[in-house]
């Protein structure tokens, strides 16, 4: 209580009962006590007069809001990246149509054999 100890509050309470006496020490404490809660109940009402002053109720609604719409828009952005990862995963898994390589000559169907081409190791005489 209030950063205290049980000894220092037992060395507290032998000072009272020696300046105070037996015979005023009850009537004191009560006093205390009443002072106390007064200020409690003091601090209380200038907290909530404080607050409808400025409108925090108001205010952290509009927050809470704001932080539900931060929500929902951040769980379409993630639901839309979810569906986009699907349908890579889809155009990845289709098989693709095979094209063949354009070239620039075309070329000629006949049933011989293909002639080898001579490297130049024996194109070169020795």
């Amino acid at each position: 209580m209030f950063g205290m100890g049980f000894t220092e509050i037992l060395i507290i309470a032998i000072i009272a009962v020696l300046f105070l006496g037996p015979d005023k020490l009850p009537s004191t404490m009560v006093e205390i006590a009443k002072f106390f809660r007064s200020m409690k109940n003091t601090l209380g009402t200038m907290k909530s007069t404080i607050e409808e002053e400025m409108h925090v109720a108001d205010i952290k609604q509009e927050a809470l809001a704001y932080k539900q719409e931060l929500e929902r828009a951040s769980h379409n952005v993630s639901n839309a990246a979810n569906i986009n990862s699907h349908i890579d995963n889809l155009m990845d898994d289709e098989p693709q149509p095979e094209t063949k390589k354009a070239s620039s000559e075309p070329e000629e169907v006949t049933f011989k054999k293909k002639k080898k081409k001579k490297t130049e190791e024996e194109n070169i005489d020795v």
